[in-house]
């Protein structure tokens, strides 16, 4: 048989049921095999969608999205999304034809070195020789991507190694897998500081979400009396209804969150990797605590936040260790409980906000409102991104997926298809800006012809909201190549896609139209003219430290220290 007909085989032992992509010379071959393959193709308008979409697909299965490009262009479109899942650590099988191996260095039509190019954002990288070699490369890929660290792998498939016979064993060889230790490190010295601490405090990553580890951690934070704080790409990982959740943490993240890791004196951090956005000025980030740091990536302990004690391997292995070692200790921490909890209540302020122009604010609390307990909300970057990471409640079992690492725009519509098709069952939004969704809108109409009724609400204040509000406050408010003079109508658009949407002006209007986009059995819009003035607030900019905080219309911003000092008392 031919290596086309390998791979696709292969595909199919490793559990694909379905891969995202675009055909062209090169990869010929591989979509002659998939016609009757049984394998379902969803066809994009660009490769970078289809790598989103994988990257959406494994965010919510956990195991690997598939996409698939041709060579030369198609392989460098696909660069942007490799980075994205690489940073975010999202298991994506990248497969891209290449020139045949003869043609290979001449610069033939459509020739790039997608290989040399894609390793820079890829776990691991894979060039095809021969079609022999594409039973044990394939097999390795899926393990790779899905061991140790999860990551993208990238396999180059040169189009003479698919049009060739196969002359090897058609048997696969036996699974590769990378070894994690199930706990190494100082296992003893974190018991013995988690017992003796006074104040600690759970600071938990994206890495529980991978680790499925999120009712673990709960349990732990019960058993010590610590409270929770997230990450932006940790939101989601535990419920944040329960009462020891305190939100994100960082340069957008919840004053309470915050302040309470200053006030702890140890910090378990679990499955994060300690990036710029959620430590800010390091010299003011948890000054009294002493920290340590659970990962399954060596790599990472110490490496953004010194003087750890690290934990490597599996960090659901390493929290229920944790559990069977250490002491219930809450009843002896009750008033550091009970602290955590009134700083809270106190950061529950009203953001229904019922003014004209209407505020971005307003449709983050109707989603919270409205969204169903296992709903998944999809991010694109900018504004209303960090205005969902801190305020829209991920209570119950939501998902919340968003690119944090590249911080790449574009990235939320068709991450929300790759996971409406993972669980076509679920209620899946996507919440985007208007420079986001224009970046990849194209999508719109795979949605569409896909039968992928995803809901899409466009925070629409006519301009790159987060870059506009920069220039504001740290350029002397100019304003230069920030505002659109024109814009789509979106609602338009998604019908001329064969969609469904509405257009929404004022606050009154907000729930029906997200009860409209929730309710639709095509892929909707909701264009939501918010106020283009609205910056998201409070920020506190990673130069800066606590002292630097932009509060706007936080109220944190008029409590003195000694109402803070009488919290919980």
């Amino acid at each position: 048989m031919r290596g086309a007909k390998v791979l696709v085989n292969t595909l199919k032992e490793q559990g694909a049921k379905l891969l995202f992509g675009i055909p062209g010379g090169a990869n010929l071959a591989i979509y002659d095999e998939l016609h009757e393959s049984g394998l379902r193709h969803i066809l994009t308008r660009h490769e970078g969608g289809a790598v989103h979409m994988a990257d959406g697909f494994a965010r919510v299965t956990g195991t690997p999205g598939i996409c698939l490009g041709t060579s030369g262009p198609g392989a460098t479109n696909m660069i942007t999304g490799l980075g994205t899942a690489y940073l975010d650590s999202s298991p994506v099988i990248c497969m891209t034809g290449q020139v045949s191996t003869k043609m290979m260095g001449n610069d033939a039509f459509q020739e790039s070195d997608s290989f040399d190019m894609m390793i820079p954002v890829t776990k691991s990288n894979f060039k095809l020789r021969s079609p022999d070699d594409i039973p044990a490369v394939f097999t390795k890929a899926f393990a790779v991507a899905t061991s140790g660290r999860f990551g993208p792998v990238a396999i180059d498939i040169p189009s003479d190694t698919v049009s060739s016979e196969f002359t090897g064993e058609a048997c696969l060889p036996a699974q590769f897998a990378e070894h994690v230790p199930q706990v190494k490190g100082r296992i003893a010295d974190a018991v013995a500081m988690l017992n003796s601490a006074s104040r600690p405090v759970l600071l938990v990553g994206g890495g529980a979400k991978w680790a499925k580890c999120g009712e673990s951690v709960v349990e732990l934070a019960e058993m010590l009396g610590a409270p929770m704080v997230t990450t932006v790409m940790g939101k989601g990982a535990v419920p944040e209804d329960h009462p020891l959740s305190m939100g994100t943490t960082g340069m957008h993240g919840r004053r309470s969150s915050a302040r309470i890791m200053e006030e702890a004196d140890v910090v378990l951090a679990v499955a994060t990797r300690f990036s710029d956005r959620t430590t800010g000025k390091t010299s003011d980030f948890i000054p009294k605590a002493g920290v340590i740091h659970i990962d399954i990536d060596n790599a990472e302990l110490g490496k953004n936040v010194r003087n750890v004690i690290g934990l490597t391997g599996d960090c659901a292995v390493i929290v229920q260790t944790l559990k069977s070692m250490l002491r219930n200790s809450a009843g002896a921490r009750s008033g550091w409980t009970a602290r955590a909890i009134a700083m809270k209540s106190y950061c529950q302020c009203d953001f229904n906000i019922l003014e004209s122009p209407l505020k971005p604010q307003k449709v983050i609390h109707e989603l919270s409102r409205l969204l169903p307990d296992n709903a998944i909300l999809t991010t694109d970057v900018g504004q209303h991104q960090m205005f969902a990471a801190h305020f829209f409640e991920a209570s119950g079992k939501r998902k919340f997926i968003t690119s944090g690492g590249l911080g790449t725009m574009g990235f939320g519509l068709p991450a929300a298809m790759g996971a409406k098709v993972a669980e076509p069952g679920t209620k899946v939004v996507c919440l985007t800006g208007d420079g986001g969704f224009q970046m990849t809108f194209g999508e719109f109409a795979t949605a569409v012809e896909n039968n992928i009724p995803v809901f899409v609400v466009v925070i629409n204040n006519g301009s790159l909201g987060m870059v506009r509000q920069f220039q504001k406050q740290f350029y002397n408010n100019h304003l230069f190549a920030v505002d659109y003079s024109k814009s789509p109508d979106f609602v338009k658009f998604a019908e001329a896609m064969g969609g469904a949407g509405v257009t929404v002006e004022r606050e009154s209007e907000v729930a029906e139209a997200i009860r409209a986009g929730l309710s639709s059995s095509v892929p909707f819009v909701a264009d939501m003219r918010v106020d283009i003035n609205e910056d998201c607030l409070p920020m506190t900019p990673p130069w800066t430290g606590r002292n630097g905080t932009i509060y706007g219309r936080c109220k944190w911003r008029d409590i003195s220290d000694g109402e803070i000092a009488n919290f919980g008392k």
